[in-house]
C-alpha cells in the first residue's frame, strides 16, 4: 500500500511538472534569470558550494549602474548624411546699442531623422542602330541578364525581400501588404517565386559556408522545429532545420565566425551523420542521442562530444521555478559559479583561459558530481528532480570536456542564439509551404545571419553577390571571393 502510494505521489508531482512547464512555456517569462541572494535566501544562508578562489591579476569588473552603461549618449554614426538646420537671428543687431553682434560660438545638437523606403523603377532603354548604306542588320547593345527573366524585380528588391522574412521576421503577405500601400499589388506566391528563384543562385555560397564551418576542429550543433505543409493534404508535419555554427571570438580566435543550415524531413541520426561527413573534432552538444552515436561511428575518436552546462541548468530551474525545490536552488547556485568564472575570462587567450579553469572551475565541477550523487539517493527516482539528476550524471564525461581546453565554451549558447531568429520568424510565418521552401529557408537564413556575424550588411553584400552572379562575373573557381568575409575585407567601405 505505501509503494503503490509514494508511486502515485511521484506520478502526481510528474504531472504537476508538466502542467507548469506547459504553462510557463506559453505564458510565462522566457529568461532564464536566477538572483543568487533569493537562492541562497531560499537554502537559510549561504550555498554549500565552494566559493571560487580568488584572482588578484583579474582585471576589475565594471560596477556602474545598468541605466548608466545602457545610456545613449547621442553618438550617431559618422557615415550618416548630415543635413544642417541653422537656426540664426533675423536681426543681429545689439538690443541696447544697437552694434551689430558678432558669432562668438555656436551650439550644435543631433536627431535621428529618416526617409521613408520609396519604390522606384528602373527604365532600361537600348538604342537600335542602322547603316543607311549597308544592309548587315540592326545593332543593340544585349539586354542585361535578370535574376528572374522577364519578371520585373531588381537583385536590390529581391535582396529587400530575402533579408525582411529571413532577417528581420517578416512574412511575405506582410511584405504584400507594405507594397500596396505604395500601391503595387503583388501576390504572395510572386515574391515567393522571386526568393526561391534568388537562392538557386546563392545555394552554392550556402555550401561554401557549411564546408567552411565543417572544416573548423569545434563546431556547435543544435536543431529545430520547421513544420512544413503537405501538398494536398492540408496539414503540416514536423520537418528539422539543423544548425552548425563556428566561433572562437571568445577565445580570440582569429577565424571568421560562421553559421550553416540544412533542412530535413525528420530528426533521425542519419541526418548529423550526413552533414558531418567530413567533420573531425569536438562537437558542443546537448543530450541528442544522434550525436552520441555519431560520435561512436567514428573510429579512433575522430569526433569528441563536449555537453552543454546550459541544459542542464535549464533543468534544475524549470523545477525550482514550480516547486522551490532547495536541491534544486543549490545546484543552480554550484552551476552558477562556474558561469561567474567564464565571464570574466571571456575574451582571453586559450590558455589563460584553460588555466583559470583548471585552478578555479575543476574544484566546483569535482565537488559537484559527489553532491549529485548524494542527493539522487534522497529523492523519489521518478521525480524531475532525479530525472535533472541523472541527465547530468549520464553527461559528465562531456561536461567536463570544457575544462581541458581553453577554446571550447561551456554550453551551446553561441548555436541557441542563431536559433533564436528562426524561431521569431517561424512564429510570424507559421511554417514552410513546402520542402523546397524549407530548403529556400536555410539557404537563405545561412547567409543573412553568417554576414551579421562578420559585421557585413546583408542587404549590400546579397545585392552586390546576385548582380555578379546573374552578370557571370563569377567563376565557380572564384566564389569564395563572395564570401561575406572576404568580400568586407575587399571593400570595407561597402560594408559599413
Amino acid at each position: 500500500m505505501r509503494a503503490s502510494l509514494t508511486a502515485a505521489e511521484a506520478r502526481i508531482a510528474a504531472l504537476e511538472q508538466i502542467i507548469h512547464d506547459l504553462r510557463r512555456d506559453r505564458f510565462g517569462q522566457s529568461a532564464e534569470r536566477v538572483d543568487p541572494g533569493q537562492l541562497a535566501l531560499a537554502l537559510g544562508g549561504a550555498p554549500s558550494a565552494p566559493p571560487p578562489a580568488s584572482n588578484d591579476n583579474q582585471p576589475p569588473r565594471d560596477h556602474k549602474p545598468r541605466s548608466e552603461r545602457r545610456r545613449n549618449r547621442g553618438r550617431l554614426p559618422a557615415h550618416l548624411e548630415r543635413i544642417e538646420q541653422v537656426l540664426n537671428l533675423a536681426d543681429r543687431h545689439c538690443p541696447c546699442c544697437r552694434e551689430e553682434m558678432r558669432c562668438i560660438g555656436e551650439d550644435r545638437a543631433e536627431r535621428l531623422d529618416v526617409v521613408p523606403a520609396q519604390l522606384r523603377v528602373v527604365v532600361t532603354v537600348r538604342p537600335r542602330y542602322a547603316c543607311r548604306r549597308c544592309e548587315d542588320g540592326v545593332h543593340q547593345q544585349p539586354a542585361p541578364a535578370r535574376i528572374v527573366t522577364g519578371g520585373l524585380p531588381t537583385e536590390a528588391l529581391v535582396v529587400q525581400v530575402l533579408v525582411a522574412k529571413y532577417g528581420d521576421g517578416l512574412p511575405l503577405y506582410r511584405q504584400c501588404q507594405i507594397l500596396a500601400r505604395q500601391g503595387i499589388q503583388l501576390d504572395r506566391a510572386t515574391l515567393c517565386d522571386w526568393v526561391g528563384q534568388a537562392c538557386w543562385w546563392l545555394r552554392p555560397l550556402r555550401d561554401l559556408i557549411l564546408d567552411h564551418v565543417v572544416g573548423h576542429a569545434r563546431v556547435f550543433a543544435d536543431d529545430t522545429p520547421l513544420p512544413t505543409l503537405e501538398r494536398g493534404l492540408g496539414r503540416t508535419r514536423e520537418g528539422r532545420l539543423w544548425c552548425y555554427a563556428a566561433d572562437d571570438r571568445a577565445s580570440l580566435g582569429h577565424g571568421p565566425p560562421a553559421v550553416a543550415y540544412i533542412y530535413a524531413r525528420d530528426r533521425k541520426a542519419a541526418r548529423p551523420a550526413a552533414h558531418l561527413a567530413g567533420f573531425s573534432g569536438t562537437l558542443q552538444v546537448d543530450g541528442y542521442r544522434g550525436f552520441r552515436r555519431l560520435a561512436n561511428q567514428r573510429r579512433g575518436g575522430a569526433v569528441t562530444l563536449a555537453f552543454c552546462w546550459s541544459h542542464l541548468r535549464r533543468r534544475f530551474h524549470k523545477i525550482h521555478a514550480h516547486n522551490g525545490s532547495p536541491i534544486a536552488a543549490e545546484a543552480l547556485l554550484r552551476i552558477g559559479a562556474l558561469y561567474d568564472i567564464e565571464r570574466e575570462i571571456r575574451g582571453q587567450a586559450p590558455e589563460a583561459r584553460r588555466a583559470v579553469r583548471q585552478a578555479r572551475s575543476a574544484p566546483l565541477v569535482q565537488a559537484l558530481r559527489p553532491w549529485l550523487e548524494a542527493q539522487l539517493d534522497k529523492v523519489s527516482q521518478g521525480s524531475a528532480l532525479a530525472t535533472a539528476i541523472r541527465y547530468g550524471l549520464r553527461h559528465w564525461e562531456g561536461l567536463c570536456c570544457y575544462l581541458e581546453d581553453g577554446r571550447l565554451e561551456m554550453d551551446t549558447n553561441t548555436v541557441e542564439r542563431e536559433i533564436r531568429p528562426v524561431a521569431k520568424t517561424r512564429r510570424a510565418a507559421l511554417f514552410a509551404g513546402s520542402e523546397g521552401g524549407g530548403d529556400t529557408w536555410a539557404i537563405a537564413t545561412t547567409l543573412v545571419r553568417t554576414a551579421i556575424l562578420n559585421g557585413v550588411n546583408p542587404q549590400v553584400w546579397l545585392t552586390d553577390v546576385l548582380e555578379r552572379m546573374v552578370r557571370s562575373e563569377v567563376s565557380s573557381k572564384a566564389l569564395h571571393t563572395l564570401l561575406p568575409w572576404t568580400w568586407r575585407d575587399a571593400q570595407p567601405a561597402a560594408a559599413a
